[in-house]
């Protein structure tokens, strides 16, 4: 009970934590998943929380297979009998994310009916972690996060409880080896920072970032490495990790993760596939040979699936840190118009008020406005109606004269809706940027707008431009 009351002093901590915190924005490139924590590594957590309203179920596995003749119960070996062992051990967990900066779940280690005769009972658990700290995501950076995590206590009917086995499964071997060897695994906190590092930009490496982890925790993390088969290590709490992030596509994120976790060396490879994520790991490859469940390599797999919200959640697509976007879109140049003049205009030239207009291709163009509201063009001073009729006009493709457009229909960008607001307007090339373009009409956006964008820009004819507005509030 003691341990229970020192164990539960945390959680006022971590209460308190949660009411101070500032709001974070979107955690920036997509952690994998992790039997354990939440988001992280292999079998640590990083400082990544999962969006606001972000659902992640996970299951995970892993096998045990050991031939060996040096099962001796008193030093903690799974088997008290010689020879083989072979198990599949299997957990599950729900992870739910809170206002950017909050990951909280639930897990099951094993289910057991607990009755005398060596049933263990059901292991159950709950996991929370608060994101102090986070770079955001449109940018290299550090993020600090804190946690705790909670795993009942195996009795196996004796009435007393054992400790809790650090890789989840129920163990009757695993427990106090008097006051040198005491084991509290029950209750685990820990603080971790984390370095997420944009990759190089190079023409023949695919879009990638890394994550740097290195925390402290006690539990889980520190407690048993006086024990015999840890004899050989001493953490002393602390664990770390790294992972590079390789984006393949507009969907897909390869994770390639390795990591401490205080005794175990542990490689993993995630592949993120828009909401589903699959996922192989190595558990203690520091072990050239099965000597006991705990001192020898583990392979296991996991899958998990992720429930976004309005389907706009970045868990719905890979996402890699954000690139800033260049204010100089490259476009091919169109080839100039020939115009063709068949008739003299005597002098002097058509007057008219000198005035720039910006074209659909981001280019602004000067033309002389007549009083009576006539636009001429060129060196001559050609009457652009005139100039129409021949099938000549400015460059750019325009939103006037399309179904979609004339019909007032939203329009799709980045998985957003967006809908006409307001009357035409008209815009100066450099207060706008492209950003992309919607059944061959460009899409524009304010040069100083950052994604996702409230409000688009549609070119109607040259010079004129409709504004569309996203029809969902962007979340703070």
């Amino acid at each position: 009970m003691k341990v229970l009351q020192r164990r539960m002093r945390w959680i006022p901590a971590l209460a308190v934590s949660f009411a101070l915190a500032p709001a974070l924005g979107a955690q920036t490139t997509k952690m994998p998943t992790t039997p354990r924590w939440g988001t992280g590594h292999v079998d640590v957590p990083s400082a990544a929380v999962l969006p606001h309203l972000a659902l992640v179920g996970t299951a995970s596995a892993f096998w045990v297979d050991i031939d060996n003749n040096l099962a001796v119960s008193e030093h903690g070996w799974i088997s008290g009998t010689s020879g083989p062992f072979e198990e599949f051990y299997q957990d599950a967990a729900v992870a739910l994310g809170l206002f950017n900066r909050i990951d909280l779940g639930v897990v099951l280690q094993s289910l057991n009916d607990g009755e005398a005769g060596g049933g263990s009972g059901t292991l159950a658990g709950a996991f929370g972690q608060l994101a102090l700290l986070s770079p955001g995501a449109a940018s290299s950076g550090l993020g600090f996060a804190v946690g705790l995590r909670t795993v009942t206590q195996p009795d196996y009917g004796s009435g007393g409880a054992h400790a809790t086995g650090r890789l989840g499964f129920p163990d009757n071997t695993f427990r106090s080896y008097g006051p040198d060897h005491e084991l509290n695994t029950q209750w685990t906190s820990y603080a971790v920072a984390s370095a997420f590092l944009q990759g190089l930009d190079n023409a023949w490496l695919p879009m990638h970032d890394f994550t740097f982890s290195l925390g402290w925790g006690n539990g889980l993390f520190r407690s048993g490495a006086s024990l015999p088969w840890y004899s050989f290590v001493d953490s002393n709490g602390w664990f770390g990790g790294a992972t590079a992030h390789v984006g393949l596509g507009e969907h897909g994120l390869l994770n390639l993760s390795g990591d401490w976790n205080g005794f175990d060396l542990n490689l993993g490879a995630q592949l993120d596939l828009n909401w589903i994520r699959v996922g192989v790991h190595h558990l203690g490859v520091n072990y050239t040979e099965g000597v006991s469940v705990y001192r020898s390599p583990k392979l296991g797999v996991l899958a998990s699936l992720a429930l976004c919200p309005g389907g706009e959640s970045v868990l719905c697509r890979a996402q890699l840190i954000e690139r800033p976007a260049s204010d100089t879109i490259q476009l091919p140049a169109p080839p100039p118009d020939t115009i063709m003049v068949t008739r003299e205009v005597a002098p002097p030239l058509p007057t008219g008020e000198p005035t720039d207009i910006c074209l659909a291709t981001g280019d602004a163009v000067t033309v002389q406005i007549t009083q009576q509201g006539d636009t001429l063009v060129g060196p001559s001073r050609a009457s652009l109606r005139e100039l129409r009729q021949s099938g000549v006009g400015f460059a750019g493709d325009y939103a006037q004269g399309r179904a979609w457009f004339e019909g007032d229909e939203p329009l799709t960008f980045e998985q957003m809706s967006y809908q006409k607001s307001g009357d035409p307007v008209r815009l100066e090339c450099p207060d706008i940027m492209r950003v992309g373009e919607y059944q061959g009409v460009p899409l524009f956006a304010g040069r100083d707008a950052e994604r996702p964008y409230e409000q688009l820009y549609v070119p109607v004819r040259p010079g004129v431009w409709q504004m569309y507005e996203n029809l969902r509030p962007t979340r703070g």
